[in-house]
């Protein structure tokens, strides 16, 4: 039976157990993040917590409506075993109809096809930095041995200063200070690093990255105009892939819809992953 339980009665433990133990399993998911990127959010569970879909949402002159939060890609339905196609389309069907509007992304592992499908990038960190570089593009080789060539130095570096320059010179509409609580609690927990590249001590840009027990999450970056000229977003990126490999990570680029950035991520021998966005006309 799937039931509808608000945040306030969720028995978190057995809820963070679902996630981090699901098939599906993403950072995005976990009770204490979406406490932080999410408004409001509560959950439809089957049985005793056998499968999850946490839903977040928000409230607009009386009006609720369900929406994907600012900085988690993919939700939809986490189970502990595979579970039919037939199941995850009850859980859309169960979504409470006092939620007037939805828009929300699945993952990837869920079998639903929507109105709209969305991609993802990501690279199997299994084998060696040697044997991963090989399917770089030659274009990325080349813009690598530039950066090594200008001695770019990686070091950690504060969140404060990827937004400040995200700010001066990207038109990209986030919450900072949702960022801010969510930095503060990933290096709490000690599930996130901020790296900066700098250049004669002067910062060329940097990425938040998030470091769950299956992927690395590429969730934030900012670059300058030097960084862009010195390949300073292809050094970091490959250093991350270098220090990560032989593991059982997935480095998820957590992008690709945007056709450079896909193409530029697909330059690091990314392999595609689609994932749908259920919207209200499907309820």
């Amino acid at each position: 039976m799937i039931s509808f339980v608000k945040r306030a009665a969720l028995d978190e433990k057995k809820y963070d157990f679902c996630i981090e133990n699901s098939i599906q399993s993403r950072v995005y998911a976990f009770s204490w993040y979406l406490d932080i990127v999410a408004d409001h959010w509560d959950v439809l569970v089957l049985n005793d917590y056998e499968a999850v879909m946490p839903l977040p949402w928000k409230q607009k002159l009386g009006l609720k409506y369900i929406t994907q939060p600012y900085f988690c890609q993919q939700l939809g339905i986490f189970s502990l075993t595979t579970i039919s196609e037939e199941t995850q389309l009850e859980f859309i069907k169960k979504i409470p109809s006092k939620f007037l509007k939805v828009s929300l992304a699945l993952n990837s592992q869920n079998m639903l096809i929507a109105q709209q499908v969305k991609k993802n990038l990501f690279v199997q960190l299994s084998k060696n930095h040697e044997t991963l570089c090989k399917n770089y593009s030659k274009g990325r080789k080349h813009a690598i041995k530039v950066a090594e060539k200008n001695q770019l130095i990686v070091a950690e570096t504060s969140l404060q200063s990827l937004i400040d320059i995200q700010k001066k010179l990207y038109q990209y509409e986030f919450s900072e200070e949702k960022l801010q609580k969510l930095s503060m609690q990933l290096l709490r927990q000690q599930k996130g690093t901020i790296l900066g590249i700098f250049k004669d001590e002067v910062l060329l840009g940097g990425a938040l990255f998030v470091l769950s027990t299956k992927r690395i999450v590429y969730l934030f970056s900012a670059f300058t105009e030097l960084g862009r000229e010195l390949q300073a977003a292809s050094y970091l990126l490959n250093y991350m892939i270098k220090k990560n490999e032989n593991s059982q990570l997935i480095f998820d680029f957590e992008g690709g819809n945007i056709p450079n950035m896909g193409k530029f991520y697909r330059s690091f021998g990314a392999e595609e992953e689609t994932y749908s966005l259920v919207i209200n006309t499907l309820l």
